[in-house]
C-alpha cells in the first residue's frame, strides 16, 4: 500500500465503504469516491476529508494514474457503471470492498462476528467492551456505534481487529478470524446462494477460514451443523440451556436487562445491559465469552455491558413522552422484524403500534413474503412502502401490494415515502416504528421533527 497515492471508492457511501475510506483518510491517503445521492454519511465524510462526486461524470477521474491509485468497489454497484468501467479498461488495481478488508484484517488478531442477524450490535457491543478496559483495539463497524460516533475505530500498536464478517455475496470468506462468533443461521441473501443448504455451506466455509488453533462462538442449536473441524475450539452460548456461557436469571429492572452468566470457569453476576429483546441478551453473551478469552477482568466485563450506548438505527428512540415514542430500526428480515416488535410489546405495553415497512429487495419479498406477513401482522397499524430495489430489478408479481394482501390487519395501507408525513399526520399515532434497511433512513430526521412537535 505503500506505494498508492490515492483511494478512489465506487460506492464510498455504504456503512462498510465509509469505515474503509476513513481508514484511508487516516493513513494520510487522498481519498476520493462515487455515490449516488448525498446521505448524512457523505457529508461527515466530506468534512473529514474525502472527495465526493454523485454522479459518474469521468472528469473527476481521467487524470488518476494506474501507478498510484488503488480502486475499491462493492457488488452492489451495477454493471455499466461508467466509472468502474473506465478504471477496468483503463489498467487501474480494483479490490472489492471485502477483498480490501482481508488484506487489512490479516496484520491483527481478528475477532469476527457473523450470522444472519445481530452482527452489527454484536460487533459494536464487543469494541466497546474491549476498548473501554485495558485493550486498544481497531474495528470496522457494520453500523454507526453511538459509543464512537463512528464505524471505525483506530488505535495505535493494537493487535487486534473487531470487524463484522458479511455473508452477502460470501464477503466473509475473505477473512481468517482468529475467533469467530455466528449469531445464526436463518435464510436470507438467496438472491446470491440460491438455497438455504447453500447458504449453510458458505457458513461451514467462514468456520473453515478459522486459523489453525482459533475459537468458534455460536449457538447450542447451531454447533452441531459448524464443528466441522477438530483443530479448533467450539464454545456455546445462550440462554437458560445448556451452554458453555450461559445468561441464567433474566429480568427487567429500571428499564435494563440484567443477568448472570454461568461458565465452567465461574460466574460473572449482576451484569445489566441497556438494550432492549431478549435478543441482546444472547448477543451479550457471545461478548463475554471472547472478552473472558482474552482476559478481560469481571469488573471491565461489567462495566463495559452497562455503559454500551448501543448503535444507530438499531432500536433507535429518537422521541420519547407519555404521548409518543418514535423508535426507528433497521430490522429487514422477518425474524429481525419479530424480535423489534417483541421488544417493543415488552416496553412499551398495551400501547397502539404504528409501523411504517420498507421492504428492502424484491427477491427477498419474494423468498420469505409469507413470513413477512406473520411478522408485519403483530403490529396495530401498518404502512408498506415501495420495495427498496438496491441492486435488483423488479420481479413480476412481486410489490408491496401483494405483501399487503396477506397481512391481517384491519388497518393496513400502502404508501409511497414521499407522502409518508402526510399519511402520518392523518393517524392518531401513540407508538411509531419505522423499520427497513433501504432510505427509510432519511425520513427519520422530518418524522421525529415533526413528532417532536406534536
Amino acid at each position: 500500500m505503500n506505494q498508492v497515492h490515492t483511494i478512489y471508492f465506487i460506492g464510498v457511501g455504504g456503512i462498510g465503504m465509509s469505515a474503509l475510506a476513513r481508514y484511508f483518510v487516516a493513513q494520510n491517503k487522498v481519498v476520493m469516491g462515487y455515490d449516488k445521492t448525498p446521505s448524512p454519511l457523505t457529508n461527515r465524510l466530506e468534512k473529514e476529508g474525502v472527495i465526493i462526486t454523485f454522479d459518474t461524470d469521468l472528469n473527476p477521474i481521467k487524470d488518476l494514474s494506474p501507478a498510484n491509485t488503488l480502486v475499491i468497489y462493492t457488488p452492489a454497484v451495477k454493471v455499466g457503471n461508467a466509472q468502474l468501467d473506465f478504471f477496468q479498461t483503463n489498467g487501474f488495481e480494483l479490490l472489492k470492498r471485502s477483498q480490501l478488508l482481508g488484506l487489512i484484517s490479516n496484520q491483527y488478531i481478528t475477532l469476527a462476528v457473523a450470522g444472519t442477524h445481530g452482527k452489527t450490535t454484536t460487533s459494536c457491543l464487543l469494541a466497546h467492551v474491549l476498548n473501554q478496559s485495558t485493550f486498544n483495539i481497531n474495528a470496522f463497524l457494520g453500523g454507526i456505534s453511538r459509543d464512537f460516533d463512528s464505524n471505525l475505530v483506530l488505535n495505535d500498536n493494537s493487535e487486534y481487529f473487531v470487524t463484522e464478517a458479511d455473508e452477502y455475496d460470501r464477503s466473509f470468506l475473505q477473512l481468517s478470524p482468529d475467533i469467530a462468533i455466528i449469531t445464526s443461521l436463518d435464510a436470507d441473501h438467496l438472491d446470491i446462494y440460491g438455497t438455504p443448504d447453500e447458504m449453510v455451506k458458505n457458513y461451514q466455509d467462514f468456520v473453515r477460514k478459522i486459523k489453525p488453533g482459533g475459537t468458534l462462538i455460536t449457538k447450542a442449536a447451531i454447533a452441531p451443523i459448524l464443528s466441522i473441524r477438530d483443530d479448533i475450539q467450539v464454545l456455546t452460548y445462550g440462554i437458560d440451556g445448556d451452554e458453555d456461557y450461559m445468561a441464567m436469571a433474566v429480568k427487567v429492572a429500571n428499564g435494563k436487562y440484567q443477568f448472570d452468566v454461568l461458565t465452567s470457569e465461574g460466574s460473572y453476576s449482576n451484569l445489566s445491559l441497556g438494550l432492549p429483546g431478549r435478543h441482546n441478551v444472547d448477543n451479550a453473551v457471545s461478548v463475554i465469552a471472547i472478552a473472558h478469552l482474552v482476559g478481560l477482568s469481571n469488573q471491565e466485563i461489567k462495566d463495559g455491558l452497562a455503559s454500551f450506548k448501543g448503535v444507530q438505527r438499531r432500536f433507535d428512540v429518537h422521541f420519547a413522552s407519555d404521548k409518543h415514542v418514535y423508535i426507528d430500526d433497521y430490522a429487514h428480515h422477518p425474524s429481525e422484524i419479530n424480535a423489534c416488535v417483541a421488544s417493543v410489546r415488552e416496553l412499551y405495553p398495551n400501547r397502539k403500534l404504528t409501523a411504517v415497512f420498507q421492504p428492502h429487495l424484491f427477491s427477498r419479498t419474494r423468498d420469505f413474503m409469507d413470513e413477512f406477513a406473520d411478522s408485519l401482522s403483530q403490529v396495530d397499524e401498518l404502512i408498506l412502502l415501495d420495495i427498496y430495489p438496491a441492486r435488483e430489478e423488479p420481479i413480476e408479481g412481486i410489490d408491496s401490494a401483494a405483501l399487503l394482501e396477506k397481512i391481517a390487519l384491519k388497518s393496513k395501507e400502502t404508501g409511497h415515502k414521499e407522502e409518508l408525513l402526510a399519511l402520518l399526520k392523518n393517524k392518531e399515532i401513540d407508538i411509531l416504528l419505522t423499520i427497513g434497511a433501504g432510505d427509510i433512513d432519511r425520513l427519520v430526521e422530518p418524522i421525529n421533527n415533526w413528532i417532536k412537535g406534536g
